[in-house]
């Protein structure tokens, strides 16, 4: 038996095959899950050829989470497939390229609104979403982050959308622990992706990284942050909400 047999979870953001979202994918297949996964319209045929690695190929629903109407459609779409949801993985970001190089003096609204909209407030609609089929018996939203407590360079209005999306998990998991809903953040150290690659100076970050963690870091291995996402996923951590939990070799708590 696997730590997520019998369980039926939502899993967004997988768009390529070195996507974080798609390591969880295969994880929780791996450990009995039944999944679906989420694309944007536009983006499905990409989703479908990253889907057909996993075994077995899951279904995929669409899901826009900047559109306002597009919670209750997926909702509508799951609740006819399950009577309900188990767990889901919120894998959605976005910016455009101002937010995470140059000034940030020189960065729109229009641009930041988009980051924030998309990648923070992102939670709220998926939440919105899964409740229905979450409010009954509990369930376990786990989100990606990367930890905004302190300045990254290069990352500027990124950053402040992560920060956001911390905020919101934890307004989020305190309106909803009645329910048994948890929401939980996995900071993960910087992860080699063809998204990480936009942001300004990302490679010398990652080397840096590396060199300072003391457990080591390898930014093409997803593995670890992969088994945190499964291990808040299954029951195991009933009694753990509004954490942020950082897989990230140990760089997180050095003052160095």
């Amino acid at each position: 038996m696997g730590l997520l047999a019998g369980k039926r979870i939502v899993i967004t953001g997988v768009r390529n095959t070195d996507s974080l979202a798609l390591a969880v994918a295969r994880r929780a297949l791996e450990e009995g899950a039944e999944i679906v996964l989420t694309s944007l319209g536009r983006a499905a045929e990409s989703a479908a050829g990253v889907a057909a690695t996993l075994d077995p190929i899951p279904d995929i629903l669409e899901f826009d989470a900047t559109d306002p109407g597009s919670a209750q459609r997926l909702a509508t779409s799951l609740g006819e497939r399950w009577d309900r949801v188990d767990a889901a993985l919120h894998a959605i970001a976005f910016s455009p390229r101002s937010c995470v190089s140059g000034p940030m003096l020189d960065t729109p609204w229009s641009d930041v609104s988009t980051a924030v909209h998309t990648s923070a407030y992102s939670l709220k609609s998926l939440t919105e979403a899964l409740f229905p089929l979450m409010r009954t018996h509990g369930g376990s939203i786990v989100a990606l982050d990367f930890d905004s407590r302190v300045v990254w360079p290069g990352y500027n209005w990124m950053g402040v959308a992560k920060s956001a999306l911390e905020s919101i998990t934890r307004y989020l998991a305190r309106e909803l622990g009645t329910h048994q809903i948890r929401l939980n953040l996995i900071a993960a150290g910087p992860i080699t992706s063809t998204s990480a690659a936009a942001v300004e100076g990302f490679d010398t970050g990652q080397a840096h990284w590396s060199r300072r963690a003391p457990l080591g870091w390898n930014g093409a291995d997803l593995t670890p942050t992969a088994n945190a996402c499964i291990a808040l996923m299954s029951d195991l951590f009933t009694a753990t909400t509004g954490e942020m939990i950082h897989v990230d070799g140990g760089v997180h708590f050095l003052g160095d």
